[in-house]
This record gives structure tokens, sequence and C-alpha cells, in this order.
């Protein structure tokens, strides 16, 4: 389950997206301003992009457990190019600015995400992200990590 309260990891989410930025990325869809906690005026003003506490392969999202730290990143992949195989030991939440990016999750399929799209990343499941459009695709990327622990390895291939 996602915890909005988890003081510095939030403090910090705060501070990359700034505060419309995290009550936009984890806003509940269509919700009443009373059921959102927010005010009225407020709640108005946001676009839902993402609220739940599946990964997109389905996984529960699972917090780090030391100090924070929460990195906020534009991930370019050019035309025919890819990321190649890696995995995330933290959550990473996912916002596609521009193009189209097909991600191979092996096993657990491939999906396609464009302009508009979000989803919180596989976590320690080896994934391959490919830009085979014609533009560049452009991401948010905001790992909710620790100190110590890489926002991402390289991984052997899919499973």
């Amino acid at each position: 389950m996602i915890n909005l309260h988890r003081g510095g990891a939030i403090a910090a989410l705060v501070a990359v997206l700034g505060t419309a930025g995290i009550a936009t990325a984890f806003a509940q869809p269509a919700a009443p301003a009373a059921e959102t906690g927010l005010p009225e005026t407020y709640a108005t003003l946001l676009t839902p992009l993402y609220s739940g506490k599946l990964t997109i392969v389905g996984q529960e999202i699972a917090y780090p457990t030391g100090t924070p730290l929460v990195t906020g990143s534009i991930v370019t992949i050019a035309p025919g190019a890819e990321t190649g195989w890696h995995t995330h030991e933290v959550p990473l939440f996912v916002y596609v600015l521009e193009g189209t990016v097909t991600v191979d999750y092996g096993s657990k399929g491939v999906r396609a995400a464009g302009p508009g799209s979000s989803f919180m990343e596989a976590m320690n499941w080896p994934h391959n992200a490919t830009n085979h459009g014609d533009v560049p695709v452009r991401i948010l990327a905001v790992y909710i990590g620790e100190e110590g622990v890489a926002n991402a390895d390289t991984a052997a291939g899919a499973e």
C-alpha cells in the first residue's frame, strides 16, 4: 500500500515535484474534494496521473527501509536506442512526456506507453525499454529510493 505519510521520502518528493506535482502524481481520479481531504478549489486544479499500490507488472509497491533519497530525472531514449536490460530495487514513478516507449518485461509481457502515460515501474524484475519511433522518448522518472541503494542495476536479460 502506498503510504503518503512517509516523512522524509514524501518531503523529498515534494521538493522534486513541488506541492502540485506530488498531489497530481498520487491523486485519486474523479474523487470529490470531500473524499480527498483537499480544499475544493485545490482539488479542481489536479489532473490525476496515477493512484495505486501495484507496479505495472502487478507487484505490490515496497518502500525502502533506510534513509529516504528521492531522485527526479528526465530519461531520454533516442530513436532506435534502448536502455539495456536492467532492474530497479526502489519504487519508480514513470510519466512519459514525449514519444512512445516499448518495455519488454520478459515472461510478464511487452507494454507500450505514449505521451501522458504514467505507471509505477517493475521492481527487481528485468526489463528493457526501447524507442521504436522516429522522435526521442522523454520520460520523467521519480525514484523513491534510499541512500546507498542504486536506482537501477544492470540485468543479464529477461526472466
